[in-house]
C-alpha cells in the first residue's frame, strides 16, 4: 500500500495551468525521485501535498496521505500533519529559518508544538538532531542564529528541522544542493538510515540525476507540468526512452563545446591589462570569537589563513572546498565587501584593500558577481527591469532608459528567460529561474572579473549546461575572467581552466583542473573527489545490483 498516492493531480494559478495530470506514489520505506527543469512543476508538487498553495490556487484530482486525502482535508488536520507526519526540507535555507531565532529553537519548536515535550527535552533532541547532520555541538551550539552560518550549514539546520519528529513522509526539495559532495554524501546516507529505521517515505526532489540515481528505487520526469516518464530510475536513465529523459542525460555530463583558454585574441582590451588581473597576496581573516562573559571573548576565529594567489586576464579558476572552508568570506574579500585582517589584494594592478567607495567605483566597473542566494540578493519589492539594470549605474556613460530596458532584455535572453520577464519580481520566479536572474546582473555589464559563489547550483541540468555555455562563450570573446567558487566537482571540470582546494582556511592544493582532480594529493582533495557522485557510475552500481 503507498504512503503517499497522486492521481490527475492537475493545478491551476489564475488561468495558468501548472500541472497536468500528474501521477506518482511513494510506498513506506521507499524513495522516489522527482526530476525536472526548473519550472516544470516540481515544487509546487511537493507544496500541493503540504497544502501549502498560493492563494490563486485550483488543485483537481487526488492527493492521500496515509488514507487522508489532503485535498479535502481541514487546516487543523494539516496543521497536525505538517511537521510530524510530513516533513518537508525547502530549496533556499535562509529563507527557510527565521532570522530572529536561534538554531536550537527552531528544531525545537516542532518537537515542543507536537509532542508537549518540556523546554529542556525538546532542546535535548534538537542537540541530537543537529548532531546527526554534521553541526557538533562544539562548534554549533543551540544559540547560534542562521547568519552566523554558511549556506551548507544552514541547509543542514533546515534538514533536522525536517527530520526531528521522524515523520513519515519526507519531502526533500533539493536538499543537498547548498552542500559540499562530501557533507552531500553524509546527508544522503542519514537520509537512507531515516528511511531504513523509520519505514520513511522520502519524495526526493532534485536536478541531480547522479543524486537522484544513487538514492531513488523509482523515477519520475516531469516537464511543463506533465510527466514524461516514470519508472525504475536506472533503467529509465539508461533506456533514455523519452527524448527528454535522453535530454536531460546528455546536459548532466555537459561540458561546454567552445575551448577555454585566457590566451584571448590580440585585439581582446584585456591583454592591455597589467598581469595578474587579481593578485591576493597573504591574506588573513579573523572574526571576533563568541563572548564569554561581558569582560571576556573567546580566542578570534580565522576563517581565512594567509591565502596567496593570482588569476590572469580571462582565466577561470574555481575555489573548491567544504562547507565552512572560508571560500565565501575569501570572496567577500575579493569584493572588497569585507576587509581582511591583514594582506592586500590588488585588481587591475591597483590596491583595492582599505579603499573608500568612491576610490573603489573603478573596480565596482569591471567586478562582479554572483551571490549563493538567489532569493536573498534581491530585493523582494522591485521588478526585474530595475534589479538585473541595478550594475548600470557604474558605468560612466550611464545608458538612457530606452538603452538600459535593451541591455536587460539582451541579459535575460542570454540566461535563458524571456524579455517579457522584466515586469515580474522575484517570488513569481523559481528557484533556478531566479539564479539565471542573478547571473544576468552580473554580466549585464560585461566585467573583466566575476567572482561567481556557487552560480549553477540552483539551476537544474540543462540550464546550468546552457549558462556554462554562457560562461565559456563569454570567457572566449570578451575574455572575462572567473572566480568559481563552488563544491560541484563537475563544475569545476567543466568550465575552469585551473583549481584551488580549500580547507579550514587555507589554500591546500592547486594546478590545471584536470591534473588536480584526476589525481589529487592532499587528503582534502581526496575527500572531495572520493565523495563526487557520478553517474554513469550510479546507473551501472544499481544496475548491477539488479541483475
Amino acid at each position: 500500500m503507498s504512503l503517499l498516492e497522486i492521481e490527475k493531480l492537475s493545478l491551476t494559478i489564475g488561468d495558468t495551468p501548472i500541472l497536468r495530470d500528474v501521477e506518482l506514489s511513494v510506498a513506506p520505506g521507499e524513495v522516489m525521485g522527482l526530476v525536472g527543469e526548473s519550472g516544470s512543476g516540481k515544487s509546487i508538487t511537493a507544496l500541493t501535498v503540504m497544502r501549502l498553495l498560493p492563494w490563486a490556487a485550483r488543485a483537481t484530482g487526488h492527493v492521500t496521505f496515509d488514507g487522508i486525502d489532503i485535498l479535502a482535508a481541514s487546516e487543523d488536520q494539516m496543521c497536525a500533519l505538517r511537521g510530524d507526519d510530513i516533513g518537508m526540507v525547502f530549496q533556499e535555507p535562509m529563507t527557510a529559518l527565521n532570522p530572529v531565532k536561534t538554531i536550537g529553537e527552531q528544531v525545537a519548536e516542532g518537537i515542543r508544538w507536537h509532542t508537549r515535550a518540556s523546554r529542556a527535552d525538546a532542546e535535548d533532541r534538537a542537540r541530537k538532531m543537529l548532531d546527526r547532520v554534521g553541526l557538533p555541538a562544539a562548534q554549533f551550539p543551540l544559540s547560534r542564529y542562521p547568519h552566523e552560518l554558511s549556506g551548507g550549514q544552514r541547509q543542514r539546520v533546515v534538514i533536522a528541522i525536517a527530520c526531528a519528529l521522524k515523520p513519515k513522509l519526507l519531502i526533500a526539495d533539493e536538499p543537498t544542493t547548498a552542500l559540499d559532495v562530501v557533507l552531500q554524501a553524509q546527508i544522503l546516507d542519514l537520509l537512507r538510515d531515516l528511511v531504513a529505521e523509520n519505514r520513511m517515505g522520502l519524495l526526493l526532489i532534485s536536478h541531480d540525476l547522479a543524486v537522484v540515481t544513487e538514492m531513488a528505487e523509482r523515477i519520475t520526469i516531469l516537464r511543463h507540468g506533465e510527466v514524461m516518464e516514470a519508472g525504475d530510475t536506472a533503467r529509465t536513465l539508461s533506456e533514455q526512452l523519452h527524448p527528454y529523459t535522453r535530454q536531460l542525460a546528455q546536459a548532466s555530463t555537459h561540458v561546454p563545446a567552445r575551448p577555454r583558454t585566457h590566451a584571448v585574441g590580440q585585439d581582446n582590451p584585456l591583454l592591455q591589462v597589467a598581469k595578474p588581473l587579481l593578485q591576493v597576496d597573504s591574506v588573513t581573516r579573523d572574526y571576533p570569537g563568541r563572548r564569554k562573559s561581558l569582560l571576556k571573548r573567546a580566542a578570534p576565529i580565522r576563517a581565512v589563513d594567509d591565502v596567496s594567489f593570482s588569476i590572469d586576464p580571462g582565466q577561470s579558476v574555481a575555489l573548491v572546498g567544504r562547507s565552512g572552508c572560508g571560500k565565501s568570506t575569501l570572496a567577500r574579500m575579493v569584493l572588497a565587501l569585507d576587509g581582511p585582517t591583514s594582506g592586500t589584494i590588488r585588481f587591475r594592478g591597483q590596491v583595492i584593500t582599505g579603499k573608500s567607495e568612491a576610490e573603489l567605483k573603478p573596480a565596482r566597473r569591471d567586478m562582479q558577481v554572483v551571490f549563493q542566494d538567489p532569493y536573498g540578493s534581491f530585493d523582494p519589492r522591485q521588478k526585474v527591469e530595475k534589479l538585473v539594470g541595478e550594475p548600470l549605474h557604474v558605468l560612466e556613460n550611464k545608458p538612457t532608459n530606452t538603452e538600459r530596458r535593451e541591455m536587460v532584455a539582451k541579459a535575460l535572453h542570454e540566461v535563458g528567460l524571456s524579455p517579457r520577464d522584466m515586469d515580474k519580481y522575484p517570488h513569481e520566479f523559481s528557484g533556478g529561474q531566479r539564479q539565471r536572474l542573478s547571473i544576468a546582473r552580473a554580466i549585464i555589464t560585461r566585467p573583466k572579473l566575476v567572482v561567481a559563489d556557487e552560480p549553477v547550483s540552483a539551476l537544474d541540468v540543462s540550464i546550468r549546461a546552457q549558462i556554462l555555455d554562457l560562461f565559456a562563450e563569454l570567457n572566449q570573446k570578451l575574455g572575462v575572467a572567473y572566480l568559481f567558487i563552488t563544491h560541484d566537482l563537475t563544475v569545476a571540470r567543466a568550465i575552469t581552466d585551473q583549481v584551488m582546494i580549500m580547507h579550514d582556511g587555507k589554500i591546500v592544493e592547486r594546478g590545471r583542473t584536470s591534473e588536480v582532480l584526476d589525481h589529487p594529493q592532499s587528503e582534502a582533495a581526496k575527500a572531495l573527489v572520493a565523495a563526487a557522485p557520478d553517474l554513469h557510475r550510479a546507473i551501472a552500481r544499481r544496475l548491477q545490483e539488479q541483475g
